[in-house]
């Protein structure tokens, strides 16, 4: 079992420097009220990742620091997730530290590794379980004392939770598709709409990729036949000549002329040579260039119905790029689109059914889910309260009992509801179970929720056989108890004592307390006092023995540590827990 042997504290609240020594059973924290006792339950929840409050840092100092040491046993959770986190343990101990600066940075090391603050809260999980004032208003709430409860049950609940959970976060997600498509069936219809209506008007184009640029340059060419034609007619005749003008001179017969004259006295020099085979290139160049003359001309179309064809096709082309794109391709890119989300669109009734079977078929799920939860938190909540009011009896409250009450809340209709049991119920992502704890403090008393049905003694005790119960089924090697004994007195604070330290005959129990009844019971007392000039020093806080410690009881009995009577009583309180032990 892990065990915090020893904590230090420098610079917190009113303590200057001072070392607390733990016992591994029961250590009780006292001292006169003011003298920095809750400062030892400060230090130890910054040591195991709690906020840090710069408020906190003694006036003065630059930095406050808590320095734990802790003894683990290999293989135990918390020496494993220690070394996780690349912290070294020697000869079995576990250093952990914290500090605070007054700028409000704080810094956290475990087994001489700097760590995240995060990795000293996990380590707490394993370790401590803190119980005081705080904790025990909070479980005053439904919703604590339901998960308390869920913990004591274990696995009877935590089974089906977790199929339970997974189950709900499906719905959830089903539920919000659902709404979305029903919630903007209009607006989706509308742009189907329009989808359809621009598809059908491109179907009924038909236009073909590039065809608008083809057909620009048709419109171009067929717009000015006449020119063209007139052109190609001149330029072939400068070339090739007019076959009905006997005289007349042409290029192709200049440089033919040109050629022969060059061919004729080529061998005597070979760049006229050269020139000579350039010429013969020039005469057949301009044969081609002729007789692709002839052949233009004979295939320009003027039809001046073609040209009007042209146009018009053009003017629907260009209707459809005034709407769905810059030019022809744009407008296919925009249609091959468009069609695959009115495909998606069409789709969403089928999607609306296939989404409103799941979430039906999960509402079936959730029920019985649910029912499991309340059938196993029903059976739970039976031993818890059994156990609770075993605790009592410990406590001096022999005549209560607690009980649970497991209930769930009608639906205002079916569909906001599952059915548990026959009727429709609201749930939440824990199931369908409000728990509640009830006490009845004595026979005949009707069970009323444990805020409204107990005294402030009574609310203590209660709150403390509830904290000792849940940590007998959620064990930690160690609990601290923050003056959770306020209010009882007498009788019952003996037995408070006797209780917590049967507690600590198999954990770590640390309590500060008021009580000399309660103290009387530790295994250590630890005294906590101030020096003159108001701070908590190193030898501030020292383990109380023999006479010392009667003085102190004394001291917490009546105010006075040297009244006969009190050291009277205070001695008798130790023989009665020596005689317990």
């Amino acid at each position: 079992m892990s065990v915090l042997e020893e904590m230090r504290i420098r610079s917190l609240g009113v303590i200057d420097d001072a070392v607390v020594e733990l016992s591994p059973g029961f250590t009780a924290v006292t001292g006169e009220t003011g003298a920095g006792k809750t400062m030892v339950v400060t230090s130890l929840g910054l040591l195991l990742g709690g906020r840090a409050d710069p408020a906190l840092v003694r006036l003065g100092a630059k930095a406050a620091l808590v320095e734990g040491r802790i003894t683990v046993r290999p293989g135990d959770a918390a020496a494993l997730r220690a070394e996780e986190a690349g912290g070294e343990i020697e000869d079995g101990t576990l250093i952990v530290s914290r500090t605070v600066s007054a700028e409000g940075r704080s810094r956290a090391h475990l087994g001489g590794r700097s760590v995240p603050i995060g990795v000293l809260t996990e380590l707490a999980d394993e370790l401590v379980a803190v119980h005081g004032q705080t904790d025990q208003q909070g479980l005053l709430k439904a919703a604590r004392q339901r998960q308390a409860l869920d913990r004591y049950a274990g696995d009877g609940v935590a089974v089906p939770l977790v199929a339970y959970t997974a189950a709900y976060r499906r719905l959830r997600a089903v539920a919000a598709e659902l709404d979305e498509l029903t919630t903007r069936a209009r607006e989706r219809a509308q742009e189907a709409d329009l989808l359809r209506f621009g598809l059908d008007e491109i179907a009924a184009v038909e236009p073909l990729p590039g065809e608008d640029t083809e057909l620009a340059a048709e419109a171009e060419r067929l717009g000015h036949a006449e020119a063209l034609a007139s052109a190609a007619a001149l330029a072939h005749e400068a070339l090739a000549g007019n076959p009905e003008d006997a005289e007349g001179l042409d290029a192709t017969t200049v440089v033919a002329a040109a050629g022969r004259a060059l061919d004729a006295v080529r061998a005597h020099d070979p760049a006229l040579a050269a020139l000579a085979d350039r010429t013969g290139e020039i005469s057949i160049l301009l044969a081609d260039v002729a007789g692709e003359l002839a052949g233009y001309a004979d295939q320009l179309d003027a039809d001046p119905l073609r040209l009007a064809a042209v146009e018009e096709r053009r003017a629907a082309l260009t209707a459809l790029t005034r709407k769905y794109g810059q030019d022809i391709s744009a407008v296919l890119t925009w249609s091959r689109e468009s069609a695959s989300r009115l495909t998606e669109l069409e789709g969403d009734d089928d999607r609306i059914g296939e989404l409103t079977a799941e979430r039906d078929a999960l509402r079936g799920e959730l029920s019985g889910l649910a029912q499991a939860l309340t059938d196993a938190r029903t059976e739970a909540a039976a031993r818890f309260a059994g156990a609770v009011t075993e605790e009592l009896a410990s406590l001096a409250m022999p005549h209560a009992r607690v009980s649970f009450a497991v209930r769930q809340t009608e639906a205002a209709d079916e569909a906001s509801g599952i059915d548990v049991g026959g009727r429709s119920v609201v749930y939440g992502p824990a199931g369908a179970d409000e728990v509640e704890l009830l006490l009845a403090p004595h026979p005949g008393a009707p069970p009323r929720p444990i805020a409204k049905g107990a005294s402030g003694g009574e609310l203590s005790r209660v709150m403390l056989a509830v904290e000792v119960v849940f940590a007998g089924s959620d064990p930690v090697p160690t609990y601290l108890f923050d003056e959770v004994d306020a209010g009882v007195g007498g009788k019952a604070a003996v037995e408070v004592g006797r209780r917590l330290a049967k507690l600590a005959r198999s954990a770590q129990v640390v309590v500060v307390t008021h009580l000399p009844q309660v103290a009387a019971f530790a295994d250590r007392q630890l005294l906590v006092e101030k020096t003159v000039d108001g701070s908590v020093t190193r030898s501030g806080v020292k383990v109380l023995e023999g006479e010392d410690r009667v003085r102190e009881l004394s001291r917490m009995l009546a105010g006075q540590e040297d009244s006969e009577t009190a050291r009277a009583h205070a001695e008798e309180l130790l023989e009665t827990a020596r005689a317990d032990a």
